[in-house]
C-alpha cells in the first residue's frame, strides 16, 4: 500500500482559499429569498404574540412555540451583524484567478457564475470564458 503524503499548505494558499471562500459564503448569505423580509420590528411582534400564545397552549403547542422563540431571537441577533461585501470581494478578486488555476479541473467561468459570483467580479479578477 502506497502511502500519500499530504503536502502543508502555504500561507499564500490558505489565505487564497479563505479569501474565495468568505467571498462564497458572503455572496450565498445576501442572496434574496422568498417570502416577506423580517424586521426588527415583525421579530419583536412575533415575539410578544408568542409570549400570549404561550399562555393555556397545549404541551406540544409551548414546545412549538419555545423552538420559534428561539430562532427568532437568533434571527434577531444577527440582524445587525453587516458584512463588508466590497473588502471580500476585493480579497477574491486578488486570488480567485490563482486559486481557480490551482485546482484539477480548473475552476470554469461558468462554475463561477454558477455560485453566483458576478461578471464584474470575474472580470477584475482575470477570469474569462476562455479562462
Amino acid at each position: 500500500m502506497v502511502s500519500m503524503a499530504r503536502t502543508k499548505m502555504s500561507d499564500e494558499e490558505k489565505i487564497a482559499r479563505r479569501s474565495v471562500r468568505d467571498y462564497l459564503e458572503a455572496l450565498d448569505a445576501s442572496k434574496p429569498r422568498r417570502g416577506r423580509k423580517r424586521t426588527p420590528e415583525s421579530i419583536a411582534k412575533r415575539l410578544e404574540a408568542i409570549d400570549s400564545e404561550l399562555v393555556g397552549a397545549s404541551a406540544l403547542k409551548k414546545l412549538d412555540l419555545a423552538q420559534e422563540r428561539i430562532i427568532l431571537n437568533a434571527e434577531a441577533a444577527t440582524m445587525d451583524d453587516t458584512v463588508d461585501v466590497d473588502a471580500l470581494e476585493a480579497g477574491f478578486v486578488e486570488h480567485a484567478e490563482w486559486f481557480g488555476a490551482q485546482k484539477t479541473p480548473p475552476i470554469t467561468y461558468a462554475a463561477w457564475r454558477d455560485v453566483g459570483v458576478s461578471a464584474a467580479a470575474l472580470k477584475a479578477a482575470g477570469i474569462t470564458r476562455k479562462s
